[in-house]
């Protein structure tokens, strides 16, 4: 999702897109609630009985729901999602814009009923994600992020100044999510030194970042469906997002997100000898 143009997309079309998205989100609401707290069929797709990654009827529905819109509505535009894999955008596109999806993040929550999951849509120009959608459906909330910044159900958010990572409140979804011990072994360094580490939340952990309400997200094993939504809301609350070594974090992998671009600062240092 890279562009050698260098172009990018204007406000106004991004407006548009983000728009879209929230049809797009409206549609996969329809399928995901009414299994939300029902008996659901769950498949282990990891293959291995060391892990656990489920995928449901819904998480399938709602995706081939959602492509199927994107198609109809942007036939040029590309496609990345986690239960149909990649469509690249047209040859001729510039900027080549993907929407990158994800109908359930938070599958194991979803499956728990918890409503810690959430319908991720995000908008890549081939330059970085450009705006973003994680729509939770059981509570009705809906958090955008793009050229206006970043909106709860159209309610202006900012994330909260922090005076360090000795006042900081960490979440992560897993310890699992880091590859290595290293890894890990960073990871509990920095969680050691915050206030406060908790663990779940899935997508909802870095909504609520930039509600204010949590200071740091630090993760591992992420792939581009499961951040790209989130970091325009991220950075239009305020906050930053990087990979651990300061990159992008629209890849994946190994991402740190803080609502104090100064405690990110530090907190790349800390997190530098784990990668």
């Amino acid at each position: 999702m890279t562009t050698s143009s260098g172009n990018r997309l204007p406000d106004e079309k991004v407006r548009e897109y983000l728009q879209f998205a929230g049809a797009l989100a409206d549609a996969a609401r329809d399928v995901t609630l009414p299994h939300f707290r029902s008996v659901v069929s769950v498949v282990d797709k990891s293959g291995d009985e060391s892990a656990f990654d489920p995928v449901t009827a819904a998480d399938r529905e709602a995706e081939q729901t959602m492509r199927g819109m994107i198609r109809d509505k942007y036939p040029d535009h590309g496609i990345v999602g986690e239960e149909f894999g990649d469509h690249p955008a047209a040859a001729n596109s510039d900027p080549p814009v993907t929407w990158v999806i994800d109908p359930i993040d938070g599958t194991k929550s979803f499956i728990a009923g918890f409503p810690t999951w959430g319908t991720l849509i995000g908008i890549n120009d081939g330059g970085g994600a450009v705006a973003g959608i994680m729509d939770q459906p059981f509570t009705g909330e809906r958090f955008t992020g793009g050229p206006d910044g970043a909106a709860l159900d159209g309610r202006p958010l900012r994330s909260r100044s922090c005076d360090g990572l000795a006042a900081a409140t960490l979440y992560c979804t897993d310890r699992s999510m880091f590859a290595t011990d290293r890894q890990r072994d960073i990871f509990d360094r920095v969680a050691a030194r915050a206030a406060l580490t908790r663990y779940g939340m899935d997508c909802y952990a870095y909504c609520m970042l930039a509600n204010g309400s949590v200071d740091l997200v630090i993760e591992g094993s992420l792939k581009p469906y499961d951040i790209q939504a989130l970091v325009p809301i991220v950075r239009g609350a305020g906050g930053a997002i990087s990979s651990w070594t300061g990159g992008a974090p629209e890849p994946g992998g190994l991402v740190v997100a803080a609502g104090d671009p100064t405690l990110h600062a530090q907190v790349l240092e800390l997190l530098a000898d784990g990668i």
